[in-house]
C-alpha cells in the first residue's frame, strides 16, 4: 500500500487509473516514435520491426529491473516521478530523433542495420525502461485483494489504457495534430495523474515539481512551434513549405532552387522536375497502345504523370488512384497544373482495392508505386494482384510497372527480384517485356509488345525531352537487354499474397547496400535467448509462448486483412482495437473467475497436488495452438465466403472474430499465470511481464520481417502452434513433478 492510513479501495482505484494513464502514454508514444524512426532511417518494414522489437525488449528490461521496486525507501515517490517522466520523455525523444540523426550519421546517407539497431536502442531506452519498471512497481504497491496479488488487475488497467490511447491516436488526433501537439495530450493526462498521486500521498515537494513541469510544458506549447523548428532542422538547407499528418504518415514538402520534394515518413516519394522518370513511366507503356482511351494510374499522378498521359489524343479519361489524401491535397496546392485537366479523375483510396472492385475496363494500367520494401507495397507485385489487373484490362490491354534500379550491372540480389517478378507476371500474361531504363520497367499483356518505342513516338508526333531515339538506343543496347534476360533465366519463386517472396528478395537487395553480416550477431542473440529460456520457470515459458503468438498471429491477421480488403487504415485500426479489447476482456474474465472461485479452478481439482491453474494455463496454450493451425485455412476461405454471402462484411467479420478469440485466450493467460507462479507480486510481475514482452518482441521482429517473407503464412502459423504446444506440455510435465 502507498499509505496504511488511506482506504485500500481508494488507493487501488487511484493506482489503476495511473496505470491506465501509463498505457495511454505508452501506445501513443510508441506509434509516434516508430513513425519518427521510419523517417529518420528512411525505413522499410525491417526498420519498423527493429523499432518495435527494441521497444518491447527495452520495456521487458524495465519490468525486469522493477523487481527491486520493493527495496525502495519511497516506492510511492518513485511512482510519482515515473508518472511525470512518461509524460515528458516522449516529447524530448521526438526532438532527439530529428536533431541528432544527421549529427550521429552522415547526412543523406542510408543507415544500415547495426546503426538502426543502436540508434533505436539509444532513442527508446529512457521511456521504455521507465514505463516497464512502473508496471512492476504498481503491482507491488497495489493493495492485495485476491490470489493474483493485483498483477492481473494491473495488466487489465494497462491494456484498457492502451486501447484508449490507440483509438485516440488513430481515429481522433493524427489527422489534426503533429507529433508534438499529439503527445501533449498524454503528457497532460500523466502530469495530472502524477499530481493526484502526489496530493494523495502528501508528497508536497513532488506536487510542486509536477506543477512547475506542467506550467513549463504549457508555456512551451504556447510560445514555441516545436514541430516547425525541428522540421526545419531535419531539412536544413531547404525551405519547408508544407507539413501535415495523415493516418498513413507524416508528409513534409520542401523547396530548393525551385524543386519541390515530398517526404512521407522521411522518404522522398515525389520530386518535381524529374522529367526523365515521368516520361519513362508513361511512354514505355503508352507507346504499346497509343490509341488507348481509358488509363488507370495507381499513384504518381501528382508528379505530372497523369498530365503526360493526356498527350496521347485518344485518351478520354485518366483515373488516378492515390491512397493518402494529404498527397493529393499538397499536389493541388503546389502542382495544380498536374491535376487541373477535367479528364483526370482523382480517387482517394487503396489502389489494390480499387482494382479488385472496379467494374470499368482500362486499355492501360500503370502502377507507379515504390519497390516492395514493405508487405503493404508487396501487394502490388503478387500473382493475385496481377490476376486482378488482368480482369480490369480491356482485351489486349497492357500492365506496366517499375522495379529496382539498373545502372550497368545486375547484382545477384537484383537478379532474384527481377526473376521473381517476371515469373509471377507469366502466371497471368502471355507476354512480358523488360526495359532497362533508369529503373527496370516491366510490360505485360496477352497481345504484342514492342521495343521500337522511339519509332512509335515519332509516328505519333510526340516530342519528348529525354525518352527520345538517342536515349532509347543507349538504354535498349543489346548487352543491357542480355543482362536482364540472364537475370530472369534463374530459378525464383512466384510472389503471392501469403508467401511474399519478392518482399524477402527486396529485403536482401536493401541489405546488400551495407557491409553487414548478421551471422555473428544472430548467433549471439540466439545464445542469449536460449540461456534466458533455459533459466525461465515453466509458467513464464507459457507466457513467453503466448506473447510470441500474440504478435505473430496479429501480424498474420493484419496481413490477411490487408491482402483481402486493401489498406483501409481505419479498418486495420479496428483490428488492432479489437485485439486490445480482447486482451482486456480475457484478463478481466480470468481475474473475475479467480476472485469468485469460478470456472478457473473446478472443485474436483482444488485438492490436487498440482499448483493451481496449471491445467487452465495448459488448456489455453493448446487453444492458442489450435487457432494458429487453423488460421491459414480460415484466411484462404474468406474470399469464397464473401462471394457466397454477397458482401465483404462477412469475411471482415470473421477476421475480427478470430482476432477477438486470439486476444481473449492470450489475455486470460496472464492473470492465471500470476496466480500459478509463486513469489511476491513485484518479483512475479517482473518475471511474467518480461517473458511476455520478450516473446512479443521476437514475434514482432522475426515474423513481419523474416519468417513470413521467407517461409510464408502457413509455416509461420504452424511454428507458432508448435511453440505453444511445447509450452503446454512443458508446464504440465514440470508442475506434475512438483
Amino acid at each position: 500500500m502507498i499509505d496504511p492510513v488511506q482506504s485500500p479501495e481508494r488507493t487501488r482505484r487511484l493506482l489503476l487509473i495511473a496505470v491506465g494513464g501509463l498505457g495511454v502514454a505508452a501506445v501513443m508514444a510508441q506509434l509516434a516514435l516508430l513513425r519518427e524512426l521510419l523517417g529518420a532511417f528512411s525505413g522499410n518494414e525491417l526498420v519498423l520491426g527493429i523499432g518495435l522489437g527494441c521497444w518491447l525488449l527495452l520495456t521487458g528490461a524495465g519490468t525486469w529491473l522493477g523487481r527491486w521496486a520493493a527495496r525502495l525507501k519511497e516506492p510511492a515517490g518513485a511512482m510519482i516521478v515515473g508518472q511525470g517522466l512518461v509524460a515528458i520523455i516522449p516529447l524530448m525523444q521526438v526532438v532527439a530523433v530529428r536533431v541528432l540523426r544527421d549529427v550521429i550519421f552522415v547526412r543523406g546517407a542510408a543507415v544500415g542495420v547495426i546503426g538502426t539497431v543502436l540508434g533505436s536502442l539509444a532513442l527508446l531506452l529512457p521511456f521504455c525502461v521507465v514505463s516497464g519498471a512502473m508496471l512492476t512497481l504498481a503491482c507491488g504497491l497495489l493493495p492485495r485483494r485476491e490470489g493474483a496479488d493485483g498483477v492481473g488487475r494491473v495488466y487489465v488497467a494497462d491494456t484498457v489504457g492502451s486501447i484508449a490511447g490507440g483509438v485516440l491516436f488513430s481515429f481522433a488526433l493524427v489527422p489534426w495534430f503533429d507529433h508534438f501537439a499529439l503527445l501533449c495530450f498524454p503528457a497532460a493526462l500523466n502530469l495530472l495523474l502524477a499530481g493526484a498521486l502526489a496530493w494523495y500521498c502528501r508528497q508536497r515537494l513532488l506536487l510542486a515539481s509536477v506543477v512547475i513541469v506542467a506550467a513549463g510544458l504549457a508555456a512551451h506549447v504556447a510560445l514555441v512551434e516545436a514541430d516547425d523548428v525541428t522540421t526545419a532542422v531535419q531539412h536544413w538547407g531547404q525551405q519547408t513549405v508544407y507539413r501535415a499528418n495523415s493516418p498513413y504518415g507524416r508528409l513534409v514538402v520542401t523547396e530548393d532552387s525551385g524543386q519541390l520534394t515530398f517526404f512521407e515518413n522521411g522518404v522522398p516519394v515525389i520530386t518535381t522536375q524529374a522529367i526523365e522518370q515521368v516520361e519513362e513511366t508513361v511512354h514505355y507503356a503508352m507507346s504499346q497502345r497509343p490509341d488507348a482511351r481509358k488509363v488507370l494510374l495507381v499513384s504518381g499522378g501528382v508528379t505530372g504523370t497523369a498530365r503526360e498521359i493526356l498527350r496521347y489524343p485518344a485518351v478520354t479519361e485518366v483515373t488516378y488512384v492515390e491512397l493518402d489524401p494529404q498527397i493529393v491535397e499538397a499536389g493541388r496546392r503546389f502542382l495544380a497544373e498536374n491535376l487541373a485537366d477535367t479528364r483526370i479523375k482523382v480517387v482517394a483510396t487503396d489502389g489494390r482495392r480499387f482494382v479488385r472492385q472496379t467494374a470499368e475496363r482500362f486499355d492501360v494500367v500503370i502502377v507507379a508505386v515504390p519497390d516492395p520494401s514493405t508487405s503493404q507495397l508487396n501487394r502490388f507485385y503478387t500473382a493475385e494482384f496481377f490476376a486482378e489487373v488482368k480482369r480490369a484490362l480491356a482485351p489486349g490491354g497492357v500492365l506496366a510497372f517499375e522495379l529496382g534500379r539498373y545502372e550497368n550491372y545486375v547484382s545477384p540480389e537484383l537478379a532474384q527480384m527481377l526473376a521473381s517478378a517476371h515469373r509471377t507476371l507469366r502466371e497471368s500474361f502471355a507476354n512480358v517485356q523488360m526495359i532497362p531504363g533508369g529503373r527496370v520497367f516491366f510490360l505485360a499483356a496477352d497481345g504484342p509488345l514492342h521495343l521500337d518505342i522511339a519509332a512509335r513516338l515519332e509516328q505519333r508526333g510526340l516530342v519528348t525531352q529525354f525518352v527520345n531515339r538517342h536515349y532509347l538506343d543507349a538504354m535498349l543496347a543489346p548487352d543491357r537487354l542480355a543482362d536482364l534476360d540472364r537475370a530472369v533465366a534463374q530459378a525464383a519463386e512466384v510472389n503471392t499474397d501469403f508467401n511474399p517472396t519478392l518482399y524477402y528478395y527486396h529485403l536482401r537487395y536493401w541489405l546488400s547496400q551495407f557491409a553487414f553480416r548478421g551471422g555473428l550477431l544472430g548467433g549471439g542473440l540466439v545464445i542469449l535467448l536460449a540461456a534466458y529460456l533455459w533459466r525461465l520457470r515453466a509458467v513464464p515459458q507459457v507466457v513467453f509462448a503466448s506473447g510470441f503468438a500474440a504478435s505473430a498471429l496479429e501480424v498474420v491477421l493484419l496481413l490477411g486483412y490487408q491482402m483481402l480488403y486493401g489498406s483501409l487504415y481505419r479498418q486495420v485500426g479496428l483490428v488492432v482495437t479489437v485485439f486490445m479489447a480482447g486482451l482486456a476482456a480475457g484478463a478481466w474474465w480470468a481475474n473475475r473467475s479467480m476472485l469468485w472461485g469460478g470456472v478457473a479452478e473446478p472443485r474436483r481439482w482444488r485438492h490436487s497436488a498440482m499448483p493451481p491453474y496449471i491445467r487452465e494455463l495448459a488448456l489455453l496454450a493448446l487453444a492458442i495452438a489450435a487457432l494458429a493451425a487453423l488460421l491459414p485455412v480460415i484466411l484462404r476461405q474468406l474470399g469464397r465466403l464473401d462471394v457466397a454471402v454477397g458482401t465483404p462484411l462477412a469475411g471482415q467479420g470473421v477476421v475480427l472474430l478470430a482476432t477477438l478469440v486470439l486476444a481473449v485466450l492470450v489475455g486470460a493467460q496472464f492473470p492465471l499465470a500470476s496466480a500459478a507462479d509463486p513469489g511476491e507480486p513485484a518479483a512475479k510481475a517482473s518475471r511474467l511481464y518480461t517473458a511476455d514482452l520478450v516473446g512479443a518482441a521476437l514475434g514482432a521482429l522475426l515474423v513481419s520481417t523474416l519468417l513470413i517473407p521467407l517461409l510464408g503464412v502457413t509455416v509461420v502459423c504452424l511454428l507458432t502452434a508448435g511453440l505453444n504446444l511445447a509450452a503446454a506440455a512443458l508446464v504440465w510435465r514440470r508442475q506434475s513433478r512438483a
